[in-house]
């Protein structure tokens, strides 16, 4: 077992720490917020088993554990450091905007697409807005029931911050060149 593969199922093991902190405080926010998260590492780690890729079972590993450590800093945000540390959503922000950017820069370069830098970055600016919009309209429609969020909203000053170290996160991609994702996207559209 692999050093990574252990730092995902410790990170994991947070997770559901969290899950169960928000659960206990009745935070339904937190609750599907971690939940989400913890599904999503569920998937990225069963993906290699369920596409048959016996050969290189943690060939994943560092994709999942940055969406595992990614995870947990959103769960601890929802569960009060995003109220009380003032830099927690910068930093969320842009860790999350990086992995989208990596993400996004490893299929861009694979595609053999000129431009793989600019891509990137209008790339992540994009999926920064539609997050972003994601949560207003979670907050009308949570406003509409009569229910609690599943995603805050904390006002345009909030939301001009998060779009700015979302773009951070893609500079820190494109600056640093970082492939690291390039080998999982050709993987993936291979087996594809």
């Amino acid at each position: 077992m692999g050093a990574l593969t252990v730092g995902v199922a410790l990170v994991g093991a947070a997770q559901l720490a969290a899950l169960y902190v928000g659960y206990r405080r009745g935070d339904t926010a937190a609750v599907v917020n971690t939940a989400a998260a913890v599904a999503l590492v569920l998937v990225f780690a069963a993906l290699p088993v369920v596409l048959r890729d016996g050969d290189q079972p943690t060939r994943l590993a560092g994709l999942t554990f940055w969406v595992a450590v990614a995870g947990f800093l959103h769960a601890l945000g929802m569960l009060g450091r995003y109220e009380s540390v003032w830099w927690w959503d910068h930093l969320t922000h842009t860790l999350s905007a990086a992995l989208a950017a990596a993400l996004l820069y490893a299929a861009v370069l694979v595609a053999g697409w000129s431009g793989a830098a600019a891509i990137t970055l209008l790339g992540t600016t994009v999926l920064g807005v539609l997050w972003e919009v994601g949560e207003l309209i979670a907050r009308e429609i949570a406003d509409r029931y009569d229910i609690e969020p599943v995603l805050v909203h904390y006002g345009w000053r909030d939301t001009a911050f998060d779009l700015v170290f979302d773009v951070v996160g893609a500079v820190l991609v494109v600056a640093l060149d970082l492939r690291l994702f390039v080998p999982v996207v050709e993987w993936v559209s291979g087996a594809a």
